[in-house]
C-alpha cells in the first residue's frame, strides 16, 4: 500500500495539514471528533488507485493544522472557509466534498454555500436536517430535562478537556468502542446518566481493541491529542447556536450537487434520528444514494473500509 505525501498548505489564512494521494479529481476527506486526516487512512489509496486525487485534511483545530484558541473561530462558516481556501490552495476549481461524523455537516454546508465549487458531496453518518425552531441547546436541554447530555456536557470551556485530557488513551479507547458496532448495548449506561456525570461514566470498556481499531492506530490517535489536547476539536460542540444563526439564511435551501449517504444501523446518531435518514430523499432531492451497512456503529470508513471504499468509488465514478 502506497503512503499518504504530507505537507502545509495555506488555506485563505488558515494553516493546514493535509495527506494526499494520487491524481485525477479532487475529493475531500473530511474528518469528525474526536480524529484526524488518519481516520480515512483506508480511504486514500484506495481512492487514489481508482484514479482520484484524495485529500483529507487534519481540520482546523485538531492534529498540525491550526487550532484558534478563541471558541468563536470553530462556526460552520470558518470551517467550510477552510475548504473553500483548501481547494484553492491546491490548485483546483472544483471538489468533490465527503465528511464523516462533524465532517458530515461541513460538507453539507459547503455544498449549500458553494455549489460552484463543489460539484458532489457525501456524508458519512450525520444526515443532513432542516434546522430547528429554536436554537439547538435550548432544545436538548428540553429535552435532556436532568439527565445527562454529552453535547450540552461540551459546552462549558475546561470541563470536558479536563475529563478527556487526564487520560487521553484511555478515554479514546473505551469511546471509539463504545460508539462502534462491536459493543454490547447492555454494557453502555450512556442513556441512564444523571447531569452531574461525566461523559465516560456511560462507556463500556473493551477487553481488546476491537479488530478496526490496531494498538498502533490507537497509539496515533491518543499521541495526537496528548500533543494538542481536546479544546479545538470540543469548541466545534461551542458553536452549534453560534452556527445556527450563521446558515440562518439557508434555511429551506436545497442540496443541488449530486449527493450521497452512507451510515451504519447501529450507529448512534442514526439511531437517535432514524427519521432524518428516511427523510433524506425529500430534504436531499440530489441524493443518488443511501447505504445503512448492517452491524456497523459510527466510525462508518474506519469500522467498515471495503465497503465504503466499494461505495465511494462508484459514486464518484457515476459523476462522470
Amino acid at each position: 500500500m502506497a503512503q499518504p505525501r504530507h505537507r502545509f498548505v495555506d488555506a485563505h489564512g488558515t494553516r493546514l495539514h493535509v495527506a494526499e494521494q494520487g491524481e485525477g479529481p479532487l475529493v475531500l476527506l473530511c474528518h469528525g471528533f474526536p480524529e484526524s486526516w488518519y481516520s480515512w487512512r483506508h480511504q486514500l489509496d484506495a481512492l487514489a488507485a481508482a484514479g482520484f486525487r484524495a485529500v483529507a485534511p487534519d481540520m482546523r483545530g485538531y492534529g498540525r493544522s491550526a487550532r484558534p484558541h478563541e471558541v468563536e473561530a470553530y462556526g460552520q462558516l470558518e470551517l467550510v472557509g477552510d475548504m473553500v481556501g483548501l481547494v484553492a490552495a491546491l490548485g483546483e476549481s472544483e471538489a468533490v466534498i465527503i465528511g464523516h461524523d462533524w465532517g458530515a455537516p461541513v460538507a453539507w454546508n459547503a455544498a449549500l454555500l458553494r455549489p460552484d465549487l463543489f460539484r458532489a458531496v457525501g456524508a458519512l453518518s450525520v444526515p443532513l436536517s432542516p434546522a430547528p425552531p429554536l436554537p439547538p441547546t435550548q432544545l436538548l436541554k428540553a429535552l435532556a430535562g436532568d439527565r445527562f447530555h454529552y453535547i450540552l456536557y461540551f459546552q462549558e470551556p475546561g470541563k470536558a478537556e479536563r475529563e478527556l485530557e487526564a487520560d487521553v488513551r484511555g478515554w479514546l479507547e473505551m469511546f471509539f468502542y463504545t460508539a462502534s458496532g462491536d459493543v454490547r448495548i447492555e454494557t453502555t449506561k450512556l442513556g441512564q446518566l444523571a447531569k452531574t456525570a461525566k461523559f465516560s461514566d456511560g462507556f463500556a470498556k473493551p477487553e481488546k481493541p476491537p479488530a478496526w481499531l490496531s494498538e498502533q492506530d490507537l497509539d496515533f490517535y491518543a499521541g495526537e491529542f496528548e500533543r494538542t489536547g481536546f479544546r479545538g476539536g470540543l469548541n466545534w460542540y461551542r458553536n452549534i447556536d453560534r452556527s445556527w444563526q450563521q446558515m440562518r439564511a439557508l434555511r429551506g435551501a436545497r442540496i443541488r450537487v449530486p449527493a450521497l449517504f452512507v451510515a451504519g444501523d447501529r450507529d448512534g446518531v442514526v439511531m437517535a434520528n432514524p427519521q432524518a435518514v428516511t427523510d433524506l430523499a425529500k430534504t436531499v432531492p440530489t441524493l443518488r444514494r443511501s447505504e445503512m451497512l448492517p452491524g456497523c456503529g459510527h466510525w462508518t470508513q474506519q469500522e467498515r473500509p471495503q465497503e465504503v471504499n466499494r461505495i465511494l468509488v462508484e459514486f464518484l465514478r457515476s459523476l462522470g
